[in-house]
């Protein structure tokens, strides 16, 4: 039975508060609690690095946990409006910071509050993402959904992009403390509301019951599947590569352009990023997939970073000042990194069959709780570099003594741009190496599953 348009809109929903949820963390968590409240870069990327190791051990659980959940709500929704209230709550709190807190006491807050933040994501994150091979069937419908959950992830991730730092403004009169509280909370109830129409649309297909497995099963199984593992490492390596950038672009905007209204640059910038990544997702993907293949279509992808990466290094070392000239580069990175999250999300629902083939077991909450795990994990790889560059080159420290010499901007913008094509071009050989689900291979594993059924 094929998904009505009521199934697809309230999943992409979902999708949306989701990932403004997520943006708002990942973006602005280290600005708030360094820029704002004064806590040093090395200790916060040390907090978000030390939370993505505690989430190596969580994130694998949750998944075993929501495969053995059996209720009459199905196993996946239960867990995902659990998640999903329980993180707003953390997610204000984590924007709530005492003012009067200062020192050893903020550091510990901010520990708390973000290391449980990431446990409860986990709680909603791997339930969304497994339910999709749980109500699709393989191919196109499933990748059709894919492509468009991704691409309201897409919207949520740059709504919060494009109207953060004016809405904070805004709701905080000038008061950026107060303003991230209040903005918080609106982003925290849009969240509840927007997953419980999720819940409320979504159901499970019926499927054979089999025996939950034992932690050791679910471990071997997913160490075992070589393809999700690579789409695994692929993931880590684009989103640390594009997380770096995410991170130091504010301080980019802030200290290197500079200028009284750098903020109004900031979120125009990231209106034309997040508008090209959403476009890239609905419009250039389709479009390419008429010609390519999707593993074409990934290289592709990661070929376009890597040239917007390079023009963009060589435009801010020339001392461009010029925002639209900076459009140029950023039509091909945020263009490129639209079509990957669509992408890495496709092969890594398609792994859920390749395991079945393998290993005789439908493992889509362990692989997709794999996804949760790396995304954050490089959130918080990204977070601990950018917060080492911030402190090697004396960003803040300047800027609070009144200027950024020229040798800390040069460093500022090569963390942005050589770090990221480091990190695509190893993505690429990683890809070319070990990938092997292509079209051909997948229509190979179905039929042949369907041999066994």
């Amino acid at each position: 039975m094929r998904l009505t348009l009521k199934e697809k809109f309230s999943y992409g929903l979902g999708a949306v508060g989701k990932d403004m949820v997520y943006m708002l963390s990942a973006n602005y968590v280290l600005y708030y609690y360094q820029d704002i409240l004064g806590v040093a870069p090395i200790a916060m990327g040390m907090i978000l690095m030390a939370a993505r190791v505690f989430d190596a051990f969580n994130d694998p659980i949750m998944g075993v946990i929501v495969a053995k959940t059996r209720t009459r709500f199905g196993k996946f929704r239960p867990w995902l409006m659990i998640g999903t209230i329980t993180n707003a709550v953390v997610l204000y709190l984590m924007y709530s910071a005492p003012p009067a807190m200062d020192g050893s006491g903020l550091v510990a807050y901010a520990a708390i509050t973000y290391i449980v933040w990431g446990v409860t994501y986990t709680m909603m994150d791997i339930p969304f993402w497994s339910m999709i091979p749980a109500f699709t069937d393989s191919g196109k419908e499933r990748e059709n959904l894919t492509t468009l959950a991704r691409s309201c992830a897409g919207v949520g991730s740059a709504l919060i992009t494009i109207i953060t730092m004016k809405c904070v403004m805004v709701l905080g009169h000038g008061d950026e403390h107060a303003g991230f509280r209040l903005f918080a909370i609106i982003i925290a109830v849009l969240f509840i509301v927007f997953i419980a129409f999720t819940c409320l649309t979504i159901k499970e297909k019926s499927t054979v019951d089999v025996e939950s497995p034992s932690v050791k099963q679910m471990f071997t199984a997913l160490i075992q599947n070589d393809q999700a593992m690579t789409v695994v490492i692929a993931i880590v390596l684009i989103n640390c590569s594009l997380y770096i950038t995410s991170n130091l672009l504010i301080y980019f905007f802030k200290y290197d352009l500079a200028g009284a209204a750098w903020e109004d640059s900031y979120t125009l910038f990231n209106t034309f990023g997040g508008g090209m990544q959403i476009i890239s997702m609905m419009v250039f993907f389709p479009v390419l997939r008429r010609f390519l293949s999707t593993t074409k279509v990934f290289f592709l992808s990661l070929a376009m970073a890597i040239g917007g990466y390079g023009v963009l290094l060589v435009l801010m070392s020339a001392g461009t000042k010029s925002l639209f000239v900076l459009f140029v580069p950023a039509f091909f990175i945020f263009s490129a990194f639209g079509m990957l999250t669509v992408l890495t999300t496709v092969f890594l629902a398609n792994t859920v069959d390749y395991g079945e083939l393998k290993n005789y077991r439908r493992d889509e909450s362990v692989i997709f709780s794999m996804q949760t795990f790396v995304v954050k994990l490089s959130s918080g790889v990204s977070a601990l570099i950018a917060s080492i560059c911030l402190h090697i080159f004396n960003i803040s420290e300047a800027a609070a003594a009144g200027s950024v010499d020229g040798g800390s901007l040069m460093g500022l913008r090569m963390a942005m741009t050589i770090l990221p094509i480091i990190g695509m071009i190893l993505a690429v050989l990683v890809f070319r190496a070990k990938f092997i689900l292509t079209e051909k291979k997948l229509e190979e594993i179905t039929e042949e599953l369907k041999t066994r059924s």
